[in-house]
């Protein structure tokens, strides 16, 4: 995964968001930061892997793909305004949760650890666990890149509509 050029496109539609709805100067990490969890919220959901009282399957895997990366903007904003865009992600060196339930209740207390504590250790741990959830859904990380390429695309198109 190629994350400098996705940083580099998040930067871009960032900076557009910021002077076209005139928000220079302001603090967006406390919006940033429940936005990612409202975020991950909308994806447990469509996944509907809490949903022990219900036997309606998930939704198809283009949806949960598009609500993951979803979230994946959000954390590359984080990593822009917190000036952690050099991170060295090492998904591999942590242990695996054993249910999707566990892995996204851990992705929810990272998201807790990096608002309490900005340093660079808080939000590599949580970018790195967030991709590990990528792939307990089964997504490669291309998979994961292109759908971000494309989700970057139709937020650009929304910005031009006015959105």
């Amino acid at each position: 995964m190629n994350v400098k050029k996705l940083f580099d496109m998040q930067r871009q539609l960032n900076e557009r968001i910021i002077k076209e709805h005139q928000l220079e100067g302001r603090n967006l990490l406390p919006e940033q930061i429940l936005a990612l969890e409202v975020e991950l919220g909308e994806l447990a959901n469509e996944t509907r892997c809490f949903k022990y009282w219900s036997h309606k399957p998930p939704a198809d895997r283009h949806i949960i793909l598009e609500e993951y990366v979803d979230g994946l903007h959000f954390i590359l904003s984080l990593g822009i305004v917190l000036d952690f865009e050099n991170v060295q992600l090492l998904t591999r060196q942590y242990e695996k949760d054993n249910s999707l339930v566990q892995t996204f209740q851990r992705v929810y207390d990272l998201i807790t650890k990096l608002h309490e504590q900005q340093t660079s250790e808080s939000y590599t741990e949580l970018f790195d666990y967030y991709l590990i959830l990528g792939e307990n859904l089964g997504f490669s990380n291309e998979e994961i890149e292109q759908a971000y390429y494309e989700k970057n695309e139709v937020n650009h198109k929304r910005q031009d509509e006015g959105y």
